[in-house]
């Protein structure tokens, strides 16, 4: 990370020199009813024209459309400031960013606050930003069932309108030098951070509470490289800290999150779904993880993604679902990944055995079979195998209380779990497992170091279950 704080040393001079722009509440309306998107938007042009500066947003309300920031401009949000976003779809326009090989186009390039190819870029302070996400996202929904605002891509199933429809918190794209810090960001219609194709970021002391609509992540970096995500707190409805690679000739690379407490109805730490490129160097430590449906660590190349040198540790989790999961599939035709290299140490989980986001409005979506509890899969397939594992100080504890009434795969019969080898990933995703604890398979040398799991109540199955495994070593 040394050269990331080289950046930021760099980045910190220029501001110093920059013009300071005097408070915004002098010209523009603070009242939380009127309308200044056109104003903030002029503000932030004129500052980028002078060579950039502060704009300093004071007490009071700011209720505005979509923004767009421009190279050398720092947004300020003194204590008390509120940066509201409006709940009219209209005041909202996607900005127009080259895809490259992304063809799939299968989430939104518009958001409150939005930059594309801008570098020296700040948003800071103790003020807040909140998308108000669900009145606009239901404003949305009832423009496509009155014909007048038409999704193509509306979810039928799920009675909800696409990811491509509505906007995200952020949307800063192809950007350099970015630092996010202080602010208090509220309840996008979206995801929350989206951070695409950018280099050298600091997101730093962010209290990120997302979980007003579907599809509310805390923070998405895709394809983003020299990255630090350090002392946050984020509550999410979807993943906490997202990880994606959308192009084969791109990759997450040397990105650390560290000191972050996280809440989420579907996973704390994800790599994936969308795994196309790669993800290099990735440091994940002092990780707090609380009542979390899904996986407190998620690590997936199901896209062809190059997945190498990942050291996750000191992750604390409690009332979680589902501590580890790892998972090399092949669903993007015949483009083959990788997974390899991976350390996980000093990881404490304790799972519960009912489901544990069960005071979220908005639940992870639960599986339609009967199953006892599931084990920490970590899964290849048929020629092509995981490689490289190290568990280290591992402490998991289990709730048992497994039926074989409820289902019952013997150890004789674990051939028949599927390998569901071009599936989305999700550690439900094999259905009943044969073990309680870890279920491996696939893979080329896996040391378990010191690795303790523990039952609550008794549960008839082993705790571990090995299938096409070579060079397994416990210690």
């Amino acid at each position: 990370m040394k050269a990331i704080a080289r950046q930021y040393v760099n980045l910190l001079i220029c501001l110093i020199i920059l013009v300071v722009i005097p408070k915004a509440n002098a010209q523009i309306p603070s009242d939380g009813r009127t309308l200044c998107t056109q104003q903030l938007q002029k503000a932030i042009d004129k500052i980028s024209k002078k060579g950039g500066g502060r704009l300093v947003l004071s007490k009071g309300t700011y209720l505005t459309g979509g923004l767009l920031l421009h190279s050398g401009v720092e947004l300020y949000l003194e204590e008390g400031a509120v940066l509201l976003g409006s709940t009219n779809p209209y005041d909202y326009q996607p900005i127009s960013v080259a895809h490259s090989d992304d063809k799939r186009n299968d989430n939104a390039s518009m958001a409150l606050i939005m930059a594309d190819g801008a570098e020296n870029i700040c948003i800071t302070g103790n003020g807040t930003i909140d998308g108000q996400g669900l009145q606009l996202a239901l404003n949305i929904d009832s423009l496509h069932h009155t014909g007048e605002r038409i999704d193509p891509n509306y979810n039928q199933r799920r009675q909800r309108p696409s990811e491509t429809a509505r906007p995200k918190l952020f949307f800063l794209h192809g950007c350099k030098n970015v630092l996010v810090e202080g602010v208090n960001l509220r309840s996008s219609a979206n995801w929350g951070l989206s951070l695409h194709l950018c280099e050298n970021v600091k997101l730093r002391n962010l209290d990120i509470e997302n979980r007003a609509y579907w599809n509310n992540d805390g923070i998405d970096l895709t394809d983003c490289k020299h990255v630090l995500v350090a002392d946050c707190k984020i509550n999410s409805a979807d993943d906490g800290v997202c990880l994606k690679s959308y192009h084969v000739d791109s990759e997450c690379y040397d990105i650390e999150v560290a000191r972050c407490y996280i809440r989420s109805s579907a996973s704390a730490v994800k790599f994936g779904t969308a795994s196309w490129g790669g993800f290099r160097k990735i440091h994940i430590h002092d990780i707090k993880v609380q009542d979390t449906f899904r996986s407190a660590i998620a690590i997936e190349s199901v896209d062809g993604a190059q997945i190498d040198s990942i050291l996750v540790e000191r992750i604390a989790a409690r009332n979680t679902g589902n501590p580890i999961f790892m998972r090399l599939g092949q669903r993007a035709g015949q483009r083959k990944g990788s997974l390899r290299n991976v350390t996980i140490r000093d990881f404490s989980c304790e799972v519960p055995f009912e489901r544990p986001d069960i005071n979220y409005d908005l639940r992870g979506p639960e599986v339609d079979y009967f199953h006892n509890i599931h084990p920490s899969p970590i899964c290849g397939i048929p020629g092509n195998c995981i490689e490289n594992i190290l568990l280290e100080n591992v402490n998991i504890n289990y709730p048992g209380r497994a039926s074989k009434g409820m289902a019952y795969i013997p150890l004789w019969r674990m051939g028949d779990v599927p390998e569901q080898i071009d599936k989305y990933p999700e550690f439900t995703m094999f259905g009943e497992l044969p073990s309680w604890g870890l279920y491996l398979r696939h893979i080329r040398n896996i040391t378990l170091k010191n690795v303790r799991l523990t039952l609550k109540d008794y549960d008839f199955r082993p705790a571990i279950v090995e299938e096409d495994v070579e060079g397994l070593i416990r210690k």
